[in-house]
């Protein structure tokens, strides 16, 4: 099946949005160590993901805390784990990596745990920007550090309010 792909302004730059043209299976940033543009071979498409557009676009407005989007990332069975966890971080939160590997039951494995972050394929609707060192530091994120630190902002500002127990 042919992969489509738009481009989504965002505050944080023109993210590349691809997948099978109901799935989503890639976001790209324009910036950082993980900048990703179409290949020749896909199929631009603007009509392409207007749900996810959508959802993106009140995420950056800071009226969608969650996404519900058809997905399909290609990873390993460790990658898809991580990637999975990290969809259980509440918006305007963070984990470190550390607790990432303990939530999946591999408490050792953080180096891991940030490989397979580092790899997430749907940044920003998987949230691996949510994930920080363990000194609170933020860490390595693909669309580089200020952008991580910019969705981090956006989600604290607009983090509905919690009573602490």
């Amino acid at each position: 099946m042919p992969i489509h792909y738009t481009y989504f302004s965002s505050p944080i730059g023109d993210l590349l949005l691809a997948g099978n043209g109901e799935q989503l299976s890639y976001i790209g940033f324009p910036e950082g160590k993980s900048r990703m543009r179409h290949q020749d071979m896909w199929r631009p498409d603007d009509s392409a993901f207007p749900e996810a557009r959508r959802q993106l676009l009140a995420y950056f407005g800071g009226e969608l805390t969650s996404f519900e989007l058809a997905l399909s990332p290609q990873g390993t069975g460790f990658q898809r784990q991580v990637w999975q966890a990290l969809q259980t971080i509440p918006y305007g939160e963070t984990r470190s990596y550390g607790e990432v590997a303990k939530q999946i039951g591999r408490p050792l494995a953080s180096r891991a745990v940030g490989a397979a972050n580092g790899r997430n394929p749907l940044p920003i609707v998987i949230p691996c920007h949510r994930v920080i060192g363990s000194t609170g530091t933020l860490t390595g994120f693909g669309g580089g550090l200020e952008a991580k630190a910019a969705l981090l902002r956006l989600e604290q500002r607009h983090a509905p309010f919690r009573l602490l127990s």
